[in-house]
């Protein structure tokens, strides 16, 4: 095992940067699915999450960055936010567009309504501030 002593200092990257750079898939899925008057089963909201996350890495799966985050096996780090309804989902969807940054909108067919949204993997500090308005899923 190497310690971080042993490393050159030119090569030596301090934590919190380590922790910015970090690759991160975020998945943005709507609350109100599991919520009245919707009351979508659990397992159909989830459903949903794997559909959008799986829809980003496909879609982007020639991006450097997607290569790299499948390598990571195990240590693949994916954070689900809760969008309140609809509208929000999509506006946060025009937004993360215009900035350029890449991402799949999942839609729930027959229906045809946006239920979750997905970016590629992206390190943490690139998308993070786009999504600073959106809290943990509970």
């Amino acid at each position: 095992a190497t310690s971080p002593r042993s490393i050159p200092a030119a090569r030596a990257v301090p934590y919190n940067m380590a922790a910015a750079t970090a690759l991160v898939q975020y998945v943005v899925l709507r609350g109100d699915l599991a919520r009245p008057p919707r009351s979508w089963p659990l397992g159909a909201v989830v459903a949903q999450g794997c559909h959008a996350a799986l829809a980003a890495v496909h879609g982007y799966r020639e991006h450097p960055d997607t290569g790299a985050y499948l390598e990571q096996g195990g240590a693949m780090r994916t954070v689900v936010l809760e969008a309140p309804d609809e509208n929000s989902l999509l506006d946060l969807a025009k937004i993360l567009k215009e900035k350029g940054v890449d991402h799949r909108v999942w839609m729930e067919n027959p229906e045809g309504i946006a239920t979750c949204l997905a970016l590629r993997p992206y390190p943490k500090n690139q998308v993070q501030p786009h999504l600073r308005n959106f809290k943990l899923l509970k």
